[in-house]
């Protein structure tokens, strides 16, 4: 499997290749959502795996911008905010998943399609 983090805080895409690393067989990065589009066509990862907060394009539009290319595009939003109404953008924008950063380790059975 392949995987793509977007996340604008290089820390937080090296603790998130830590914890689903072994999972990948490639894992790509960049770091905001202006640079998602790109790198997702050029790679077509299995897995997408998107911050919402970022400079510039956030998360949720970036995500839009990726399903639009690709209806099949698994996006997860990987995020600090619990919030309903950014739950519901998020769907809207075509992630199938979404996981507060806090709880990363809820990322392995999601992509190893374990989850419930």
């Amino acid at each position: 499997m392949n995987l793509l983090i977007i996340d604008d805080n290089a820390g937080m895409r090296r603790l998130i290749r830590v914890i689903v690393g072994d999972l990948a067989d490639t894992v790509y990065e960049c770091e905001d959502g202006a640079q998602a589009l790109g790198t997702y066509l050029q790679h077509r990862p299995d897995w997408v795996l998107m911050d919402i907060k970022m400079a510039g394009l956030d998360g949720i539009a970036a995500s839009h911008q990726i399903t639009l290319a690709d209806p099949a595009a698994k996006i997860v939003v990987v995020t600090d905010y619990d919030d309903e109404r950014l739950r519901a953008a998020a769907r809207k924008a075509g992630a199938c998943a979404y996981v507060i950063k806090d709880r990363l380790l809820d990322l392995r059975p999601i992509l190893s399609g374990q989850a419930r």
